[in-house]
């Protein structure tokens, strides 16, 4: 009886209370704004959540597992340093205090896994498992078993795994060129070592390269939280399908997530595991130029203003390019059709044919546009780190201007000097102003000039006359040699 009461009362004061504020408003002259209250949130309430990727997250966690590896490093021996002087050895009559002998520690990490056929084989990050000694991989399940590592590319930063069990859940792979920012995406894994993390966000952008965090880079940009621990997880798109395979965040000063993560394309991540399975190594194409940025300014002298490709800044010696008739100086606008927009792209495409295989190039030079078939060799990718290689962007500035740079012949003395190959033709920069825009643009002393507006210059007559010849022009073309390297130099004619 009293609690009736008590709720009579509640009811009885909310309704006086609303029509005091009526009447009150009515007094005052002001007109009171209607209410309505709608029942729609409230439905929706009862009947769950409006949008939940629980049912995709709970098909698909189940193949994303943790992996530790562990690898024995030795340690350098302590001492030395004033004890390996003379002068100090006299204090202990020839005899040294006993130094620490090297010792070996064993050096663990964590990361992320995938596991993409049913049989057990697990994709995950080269940096994950690399230099390993003992791999374990443990499922949602809490189970753990010792995995192989089948194979790796560090170039790529793929790693493909093996473990010896059957009937397991794995992710399909989806066609990660069909992605588009602004996708919805999920970011799986164990960060820190929390297992079962799942994070939300959008593909921030497609094709990231020259980051310089692998040698070949065609990331998706994510802002789902990727931490340290996910490195090798999955990034999957809303059907639970693999869209890419985390590997690597822009944290700045923090070491934490600041929300630009990138993962390796599944598309790129199948390719790599399916050569792995089949030769035990991944395989590049070759074809032996370095290719160089067509910027505006370049593509006008070239007679290109609204072109677009890479321009050949040097062709390798005995190289495919070489044999197919490629020359310094032409521009690359496709590949089988495709256009070519940056050398980023570039060199992703002709490494991702097999050795051998015959492609076709669009190729404009001096105003026509040739095809020009081309048969790619294997890249040798140990040697081409320790050199340029193909497709590294040369270095050093894309303006510069004529004045305030002086040239030499290149005489027999400065070549021996400068150890510049015997049937190089050019002038050597002696000095550059700093002022000048070319000092500003990078021109260097010691650089050499091979040709002004493509044509060759063998000795600083020539070059003082092709200048001379270009002033009517634009802007100046140079081809700079610089170490091993050559590039295209756009000077504008002030």
């Amino acid at each position: 009886m009293n609690g009736s009461i008590r709720k009579s009362t509640v009811v009885l004061i909310a309704v006086i209370a609303m029509l005091g504020g009526a009447l009150i408003a009515t007094m005052s002259g002001t007109h009171a704004v209607p209410m309505f209250i709608s029942t729609a949130h409230a439905a929706a309430v009862e009947q769950g959540p409006l949008v939940s990727f629980a049912p995709v997250v709970k098909r698909a966690m189940p193949a994303v597992v943790n992996i530790s590896s562990s690898k024995v490093v030795k340690e350098q021996a302590q001492g030395g340093g004033m004890f390996d002087d003379p002068f100090f050895r006299q204090f202990f009559g020839g005899r040294m205090p006993q130094q620490q002998q090297p010792h070996s520690q064993r050096e663990t990490s964590l990361g992320s896994g995938v596991v993409v056929s049913p049989d057990g084989y697990i994709l995950t990050n080269n940096h994950v498992v690399e230099g390993a000694t003992d791999v374990k991989v443990q499922f949602s399940d809490r189970s753990e078993f010792p995995a192989k590592i089948v194979g790796t590319d560090k170039y790529a930063d793929i790693a493909v795994l093996k473990v010896s069990r059957s009937g397991l859940v794995s992710l399909p792979f989806a066609d990660s060129s069909k992605a588009q920012v602004g996708d919805v995406v999920l970011a799986m894994g164990e960060p820190f070592g929390l297992r079962g993390t799942v994070t939300m966000g959008i593909i921030s952008a497609m094709g990231r390269g020259g980051l310089g965090i692998e040698r070949y880079e065609d990331f998706i940009q994510t802002d789902a939280a990727i931490n340290r621990g996910n490195s090798g997880g999955a990034l999957i798109d809303t059907h639970g399908d693999l869209v890419g395979i985390n590997t690597a965040i822009l944290s700045g000063e923090t070491g934490g997530n600041q929300g630009i993560g990138f993962a390796i394309p599944a598309n790129l991540a199948r390719n790599e595991m399916d050569q792995i399975m089949k030769n035990g190594k991944v395989t590049r194409g070759f074809m032996g130029i370095l290719p160089q940025e067509l910027t505006p300014e370049m593509a006008k002298a070239f007679g290109m203003p609204n072109g677009h490709g890479v321009a050949i800044a040097q062709v390798t010696g005995s190289s495919p390019a070489e044999k197919a008739g490629l020359k310094v100086g032409d521009v690359v606008t496709s590949i089988n059709g495709n256009p070519v927009d940056d050398v980023n792209a570039f060199r992703l495409q002709v490494a991702g044919f097999a050795p051998g295989t015959t492609i076709h190039l669009k190729v404009a030079r001096g105003g026509q546009n040739l095809d020009v078939p081309v048969t790619l060799s294997e890249y040798n990718m140990e040697r081409a780190d320790n050199d340029n290689g193909q497709g590294n962007v040369p270095e050093g500035g894309e303006k510069g201007a004529l004045q305030g740079v002086t040239v030499q012949t290149l005489t027999p003395d400065l070549r021996r000097e400068m150890q510049v190959p015997e049937g190089t033709a050019g002038v050597v920069i002696t000095n550059v102003d700093a002022d000048s825009p070319a000092g500003q643009a990078g021109l260097e002393q010691g650089d050499m000039i091979l040709q002004v507006n493509r044509k060759p210059v063998t000795s600083a007559q020539d070059f003082n006359r092709a200048v001379r010849e270009g002033t009517s022009r634009e802007s100046t073309l140079l081809l700079v040699k610089r170490g091993a390297g050559t590039q295209f130099v756009v000077v504008p004619n002030k």
